[in-house]
């Protein structure tokens, strides 16, 4: 007779405990920091993998950005971040998501890995208890032991709640962090102003392009989405499509930056000049695209001699406008007409104001374009403000390589108001509104 030990035993009168229970939940597991935890399957709309999001400005810093689902945009959220806990990288850099459905709107969760759908009997979850580890009992709806695993039960609907309460309670960064523009492919105009159909942002996109040279892509779309809310908001849901260049040019009157084409104001300037990094080398490189007219160029050139007093500044300002570029250097000012930070580095002449030799010197003004090779040295800074959203693809593309290539470690790139450099780059946001700066990470 064979004679079973006390574990065996047990085991087997688990077993059939568990056999005899009504499995009446189930739940999708998944691993944070090697710890088990669960979230009901009722939740859960399915699991994705994916390694490129779309960046979404002055985000909470467990928004990972926004990612294109099959046609519908929904809000990725970190929840290794979010609860402040150590990050595992994959092996093929692709992250681990959870799509969530919650009341009406879709989530995207990352977690270190998805195990598998366990059934339990609810009876058998146990509360919440601190002693359980790393997450606030708020956001755990309790524990439960399975086949010799341990799972924290997570309570997504209350984490990612869109009372207003809850928004403004402790801790509750989600629900208010995650108010972005949000689209579903399959949805007609809605009244709800966060909800557009992707047809209609097809149509903004293809008249932007057609009538303005305006090129949609990651540089430019979460503006473009920002910006579909408030002209469907304007314009009413059945005038959304842009009919003429008139309607185009509304549509981008609030993308452009501050000041675009003209002197920078002194708030403007000063923003500048406070984003501009502390440089090792008193020789300093800066490629300025999109120059025009040269007004914004003598700005920048006036804030880097502000900024390194003591530098030798070379300043490559190129455009494909050849009558603008050509006029730049010889341009003649009334005193008022230049703002005060530039008023010291001006000459009376016969005619009226120049820029003295120390400012115009600095600049080579230069007939290019810009998509095509561009020959220059390693870079400490590069302004592109409103100037890629207006060139294709892959002319954004061959631009964005040359500076990725061409700019020094902890260098600065400044976009346009509403740009952003696009994902898979070396780059972190810095600067403050109203300029929108870039630095080159240091790599190690």
């Amino acid at each position: 007779m064979e004679i079973k030990n006390l574990e065996t035993v047990n085991a087997e009168l688990q077993e059939k405990k568990e056999r005899a229970d009504n499995a009446d939940y189930k739940m999708v597991t998944f691993s944070l920091a090697g710890k088990d935890y669960g979230v009901d399957i009722m939740n859960v709309k399915e699991i994705a993998k994916a390694e490129k999001f779309t960046y979404v400005p002055n985000a909470a810093s467990f928004v990972r950005g926004v990612y294109n689902l099959r046609g519908d945009i929904i809000p990725i959220i970190d929840l290794r971040n979010f609860f402040h806990l150590p990050m595992e990288k994959t092996a093929d850099g692709q992250e681990n998501m959870l799509i969530l459905h919650i009341a009406d709107r879709v989530y995207g969760t990352i977690v270190d890995k998805i195990d598998k759908v366990v059934s339990i009997n609810s009876s058998s979850i146990q509360p919440s208890h601190p002693i359980f580890g790393d997450i606030s009992g708020k956001y755990m709806s309790g524990v439960v032991e399975k086949a010799g695993a341990l799972y924290i039960i997570l309570d997504v609907v209350h984490m990612f709640s869109q009372n207003k309460e809850e928004k403004q309670s402790a801790h509750s960064e989600i629900s208010a962090a995650t108010d972005v523009p949000y689209y579903r492919q399959d949805d007609g105009p809605q009244d709800n102003e966060d909800t557009l159909s992707q047809d209609n942002l097809a149509f903004i996109k293809e008249g932007l392009t057609a009538l303005k040279k305006f090129y949609p892509g990651p540089v430019n779309e979460n503006w473009i989405l920002e910006r579909l809310n408030v002209w469907a908001s304007e314009r009413g849901k059945d005038t959304i499509q842009l009919k003429n260049t008139a309607d185009a040019d509304a549509y981008l009157e609030t993308f452009y930056s501050p000041c675009s084409g003209k002197f920078w104001n002194s708030d403007y300037a000063y923003a500048v000049k406070a984003a501009l990094p502390d440089l090792a080398s008193n020789n300093i490189q800066i490629w300025d695209i999109g120059c025009g007219k040269g007004y914004e160029s003598f700005s920048l050139a006036c804030i880097l001699k502000l900024r390194y007093p003591d530098g030798h500044i070379k300043i490559w300002a190129n455009d494909n406008d050849i009558m603008a570029v050509a006029n730049a250097p010889n341009m003649v000012f009334e005193i008022n007409d230049v703002p005060d930070y530039c008023q010291t580095f001006l000459t009376k002449g016969r005619m009226g104001y120049v820029f003295n030799a120390s400012i115009k010197d600095s600049i080579v003004f230069e007939y290019h374009d810009v998509t095509n090779v561009n020959a220059l040295p390693e870079l400490d800074i590069v302004v592109c403000r409103d100037t890629l959203s207006f060139l294709p693809p892959d002319g954004q593309a061959r631009v964005f390589a040359d500076i990725n290539e061409k700019i020094k470690s902890n260098g600065v790139v400044i976009l346009g108001s509403n740009e952003l450099m696009p994902s898979g780059h070396d780059w972190k946001i810095t600067g403050k509104e109203p300029v929108r700066s870039f630095v080159r990470v240091e790599k190690a």
